[in-house]
């Protein structure tokens, strides 16, 4: 149960495990399967026409072997037949009565008896008979023992050839032998008033040599089909068809499959037919030796994609486990250097991956300063707008005392500062207008106005097409004020705001004044003035380049221009577009 569970994670859907080895598999197994396939189209029908052939031709020698027996056999009876001498000599033996002079002919027909015997070893049992129904010793010569039943009428007829009536397969008539062989007789010419013969046998084993297993390289069973389409022999055992059912019409027409054996015949130009039955399974033997070396082929490269694809698997699975654990470790330890695993593809990854560390690193301690940054602010911010509830309770009681008295100019001045600190303190939303900035600016110009009376002139040049553009609140304030208290001049002091476009994408904001203006040392100081400043004409400025770099980062720009005794100009620039709704 383990075993099919971890089996089935191992090849769990949608891992790369999973595809590298699919497609391993693929690439291995495709091009011996396709081998496999196109050589079984093609080794199938060869190897099955050379086993064919190899069967045919083995057949046809056999079949050869029998036509040169049985030619053989007519020849030697032709010998004996037909030559003057030797038959003169047995007609001579018949006619004679002299006892001396038929042991003469005994004599010289048996030393041709051992003659032919010599020359035609494939010649068994010959034998002189005649048909004198009369005598009851038939056998006139022979060159062996003779059965007691010597007999023709039983013989089973093969052929009748060239004058020769050939007789078989059948026991031979040798007394002391119980082979299988051919007979052939032919009538021999006689002065006598019955009929001779001369009756020949092949070699007592030579027929077992023709019909031998061994011409084959296989199992075959022989079945012999004679002149007058009857079957005279079958091997002995249990041939696959019984005589009776076999007929030299199953294979006419070339090999045929007859139930589970292949039949193969040969007509021979005699008159008589040689048939033999092989075994489907005995037949097709080296064609299947040769499917199961092709399955183990494929079965071999099987495995062997298995193994590549897992060798390559644990590589690549080493490799994709130290790239996850470096990505673990960027969680705790930021700062440790990236070990590489000797792969140059994942070496470059985890190279690249080394710098995006180094740039994370960065941008978390960015974002840790601009926190801090922003923290600093707020806390400056709730400084600044300690109890705003009790003040502004305070003033309006202020007011009411002031309107109960009739103290008009102290009522004005108390109602243009709960507005002022109402829109500076208040929880509307980070992000405002230009004209409610100037509205808010305005509120505190009558304020100071109020205060210096004469002393003070400003002037407003707005470009009315930039009224509606958004900008952080409190921009415009700081920048008044510090222009107010350091750019006062001993005679009549003006500050002139100018709000224009910069290009076509940003806006400037410029608060000039007439005052003494600052030394360089001074200005170096302002410029580089930063959240650490706490006193003097810093304050407002840090605090706008705060402001500035919280809202629009590098695109907002603030300049100092100053020079002693000849007045300070502060510019802005900002971009005419903000993402208020990422900040409000």
């Amino acid at each position: 149960m383990k075993l099919m569970k971890r089996t089935k994670q191992f090849f769990k859907r949608g891992t790369l495990r999973r595809t590298l080895i699919f497609y391993l598999l693929i690439a291995c197994l495709f091009p011996p399967a396709l081998l496999a396939g196109y050589t079984y189209s093609s080794m199938h029908s060869i190897l099955q026409h050379k086993i064919s052939a190899g069967i045919e031709a083995s057949l046809k020698q056999e079949a050869m072997g029998i036509e040169n027996l049985l030619s053989n056999l007519d020849f030697v009876s032709k010998q004996f037949a037909l030559d003057g001498q030797t038959a003169a000599r047995v007609n001579e033996y018949m006619l004679s009565a002299s006892l001396a002079e038929k042991v003469a002919l005994i004599e010289q027909i048996e030393g041709t008896f051992n003659i032919v015997n010599f020359t035609n070893p494939n010649v068994g049992l010959m034998v002189y008979y005649h048909d004198n129904a009369s005598d009851e010793q038939p056998i006139l010569f022979n060159n062996l023992s003779v059965r007691d039943d010597f007999t023709i009428e039983k013989l089973p007829l093969f052929i009748r050839y060239n004058g020769t009536a050939y007789y078989g397969p059948h026991q031979t008539q040798y007394k002391n032998s119980e082979n299988i062989v051919f007979s052939s007789i032919r009538e021999v010419k006689s002065d006598s008033n019955y009929s001779l013969y001369i009756y020949l046998e092949s070699n007592y084993n030579m027929f077992r040599k023709m019909m031998n297993s061994n011409w084959y390289g296989m199992p075959v069973y022989h079945y012999l089909i004679s002149e007058q389409k009857e079957v005279l022999y079958a091997d002995a055992g249990d041939p696959p068809f019984r005589a009776e059912e076999l007929t030299w019409e199953m294979v006419d027409n070339g090999v045929k499959q007859v139930e589970d054996h292949y039949v193969f015949g040969y007509e021979s130009i005699q008159g008589w037919k040689l048939v033999i039955a092989v075994n489907k399974d005995e037949y097709n033997h080296e064609i299947n030796q040769w499917l199961v070396r092709m399955v183990a082929l494929v079965l071999g490269s099987l495995i062997l994609a298995f193994a590549i694809a897992m060798m390559i698997w644990r590589k690549v699975y080493g490799s994709l486990r130290r790239v996850n654990l470096e990505i673990v470790k960027l969680t705790g330890e930021r700062d440790s250097p990236v070990k590489q695993v000797g792969i140059e593809e994942f070496d470059t990854l985890l190279q690249n991956f080394q710098v995006m560390k180094h740039t994370v690193n960065e941008l978390i301690e960015e974002v840790s300063w601009n926190e801090r940054n922003k923290s600093q602010l707020e806390i400056e911010k709730l400084l600044s707008q300690i109890n705003p509830h009790f003040l502004h309770n305070t003033l309006n009681t202020v007011q009411w005392m002031a309107r109960a008295k009739g103290q008009d100019d102290i009522d004005r001045i108390v109602t243009l500062l709960v507005k002022l600190l109402h829109y500076n303190m208040g929880k509307s939303s980070l992000i405002v207008t230009i004209k409610q900035e100037l509205e808010a600016l305005q509120h505190y110009i009558d304020l100071h106005m109020i205060r210096y009376e004469d002393e003070l002139q400003f002037e407003l040049h707005v470009d009315p097409e930039l009224l509606h553009v958004a900008v952080p609140r409190f921009l415009l304030q700081p920048l008044v004020e510090n222009a107010i208290y350091h750019g006062r001049s001993d005679e009549q002091s003006i500050i002139e705001l100018t709000i224009e476009p910069y290009s076509d994408n940003a806006l400037q904001l410029r608060v000039e004044d007439n005052g003494q203006g600052v030394d360089h040392q001074t200005l170096m100081q302002l410029s580089t003035a930063g959240k650490q400043t706490t006193m003097g004409m810093g304050i407002g400025l840090s605090y706008v380049r705060r402001l500035l770099d919280r809202f629009y980062g590098d695109a907002g720009k603030l300049h100092i221009e100053s020079k002693a005794g000849a007045g300070t100009c502060l510019t802005v620039i900002i971009p005419l577009k903000l993402e208020e709704e990422r900040y409000d």
